[in-house]
């Protein structure tokens, strides 16, 4: 990946953890090797009642996130993030048109924010060991991120194929770039 360092981080809120998602502590540990290695954050957060609202702690950050000066931040409303929000001119503003997701939930957010930046041509990579969820009545978290980094491999968005990489071979190609 030449060129900015983006990390797009979604919903890694108190609120979206009051849900037990599955293994917080090493995903929040690999989102913090992200952001340490990127040249620009930018922090997607949920807002809506029951506990999400803007300026409640449970819209809050996790405490243990690592929040760089200069991140941006989004506010959205919808499981996509560039839904009715400022996404696409802040990405147009900092002339990004590459970045990596990483977040919460795997099955919700990440999936549906992803898919929608794809088709509008954003080069996407997902830390495939960086995404969380909860588990579900269908299927279990673990499975449910197995199969969307399945997914989001062979998914089809002729000329912009969505990379799927781990951590470490995300901050490995930055360092070498």
């Amino acid at each position: 990946m030449a060129g900015k360092r983006v990390v797009m981080v979604v919903d890694m809120q108190n609120g979206v953890f009051a849900t037990p998602r599955i293994q917080r502590e090493q995903c929040v540990a690999r989102i913090n090797q992200l952001i340490a290695a990127a040249d620009t954050v930018i922090f997607i957060q949920h807002a809506e009642a029951g506990g999400l609202e803007e300026g409640s702690a449970g819209f809050d950050l996790l405490p243990e996130l690592n929040q760089p000066a200069g991140a941006l931040y989004v506010t959205k409303t919808a499981c996509d993030a560039f839904y009715k929000t400022q996404l696409e001119s802040v990405l147009r503003e900092q002339d990004i048109d590459a970045f990596v997701m990483c977040g919460c939930a795997t099955d919700y957010c990440v999936d549906t924010t992803l898919k929608n930046g794809a088709s509008r041509g954003y080069a996407i990579t997902v830390a495939q060991d960086a995404h969380t969820t909860a588990n579900r009545p269908a299927a279990q978290a673990a499975t449910l991120i197995e199969h969307y980094n399945d997914v989001w491999r062979t998914l089809t968005v002729p000329g912009n194929p969505v990379r799927v990489k781990p951590v470490e071979t995300i901050v490995h190609e930055w360092q070498t770039n």
